[in-house]
């Protein structure tokens, strides 16, 4: 792989990053609005659309990390 193909990667490896910042500081703020939600909302449909986002978000972040992982293993 020549020099040129290796800085598009390597930009590609900084997007990957900040879109995993990104969805981590939505992810934390989606927690702590789930942590601050009276108890008896605990219960309500919008605490598990609420949790089940958080998960998705989860997710999300994890198969960033593999995708990067695997960008720069290609790069060497």
């Amino acid at each position: 792989m020549n020099r040129e193909k290796r800085a598009r990667l390597k930009e590609a490896i900084g997007l990957i990053e900040r879109a995993s910042d990104i969805i981590e500081t939505v992810r934390d703020e989606e927690q702590d609005a789930m942590d601050n939600m009276p108890e008896s909302l605990q219960s309500s449909d919008r605490y598990s659309e609420m949790e089940d986002a958080v998960d998705s978000l989860d997710s999300a972040v994890d198969s960033l990390g593999e995708a990067q992982s695997s960008v720069e293993e290609s790069i060497g």
